[in-house]
């Protein structure tokens, strides 16, 4: 009887332990669709945008990063981008058209009431973050992660190459062979990962330079998965960069990244 109670104990245990780490808020977004995010901590805004292929709490939830942000005295906003996690999957491709993760974004804070607030981007994040810079003036300082500006041309290889092999148009080379595999592990739509990479929001290096907020342009020093962070940092004119220990998939959760960032955040 006893070592049925204890089985019983752990599994109401497990259940217990993943309906909170699922655990999100839902809005309806502009066109109907369902973003699912997670909000904690109190204060000022902070909007951390996933990469492809995971969601926000694979990117954010167990970061240094969010721990750190939360202790500092900030409200810690991170949605699942359309597409991913717990939010809405359109099997359309139009409702992947004309930057809808970034008017996701604007709906999202005019949600939650925000007059402003500060943005980071990771990745393919980063490339949602630039766009949307050029949309919301609520955004006061912002951060750049893992990025360089192959993404200013609407002819980048990389995202050709990712668009083609996610939605079946090719088959998986060097560059793409390693994603592909990752995705397979994480059991995500193909086809959906595909149109996120055929309609990314595009954003030109002349409105890059146009982009009048601080930001901060930071990667791993052994990170040159989407070109020199360099490049991305001297077309922002109110930029800095900033190189911490790690590789594109490390750097996220380290502590230098958070450290980096949350100084850049805290100057006034």
């Amino acid at each position: 009887m006893r070592i049925y109670k204890l089985i019983l104990i752990v599994i109401l245990c497990l259940i217990s332990c993943k309906s909170q780490e699922e655990r999100k808020k839902h809005f309806i977004s502009f066109d109907g669709t369902n973003i699912a995010y997670s909000d904690n901590g109190n204060g000022e805004v902070v909007l951390l945008i996933h990469g492809f292929i995971v969601d926000g709490n694979w990117n954010w939830g167990k970061s240094e990063l969010k721990k750190q942000l939360i202790e500092q005295g900030y409200r810690v906003i991170i949605p699942d981008l359309r597409g991913n996690g717990d939010s809405d999957k359109p099997q359309n491709e139009d409702a992947y058209k004309n930057n809808a993760e970034v008017k996701d974004l604007i709906a999202l804070v005019d949600h939650l009431e925000a007059n402003n607030y500060f943005a980071v981007g990771y990745s393919r994040g980063a490339i949602v973050l630039a766009n949307l810079l050029t949309k919301d003036k609520r955004i006061t300082k912002a951060v750049f992660g893992g990025m360089s500006i192959g993404f200013t041309n609407p002819n980048w290889d990389r995202r050709i190459e990712f668009g083609n092999v996610f939605s079946g148009r090719t088959e998986p080379n060097e560059m793409t062979t390693g994603a592909v595999n990752f995705a397979q592990n994480l059991d995500v739509n193909f086809k959906i990962m595909g149109y996120l990479q055929d309609y990314q929001p595009e954003t030109t290096a002349a409105e890059l330079n146009n982009i009048e907020v601080e930001t901060l342009v930071i990667c791993g020093d052994e990170d040159l998965d989407n070109g020199n962070p360099k490049e991305l940092q001297e077309q922002l004119p109110n930029s800095k960069l900033s190189l911490v220990n790690g590789d594109h998939m490390s750097t996220p959760f380290s502590k230098d990244f958070a450290e980096s960032i949350i100084e850049f955040l805290n100057e006034k």
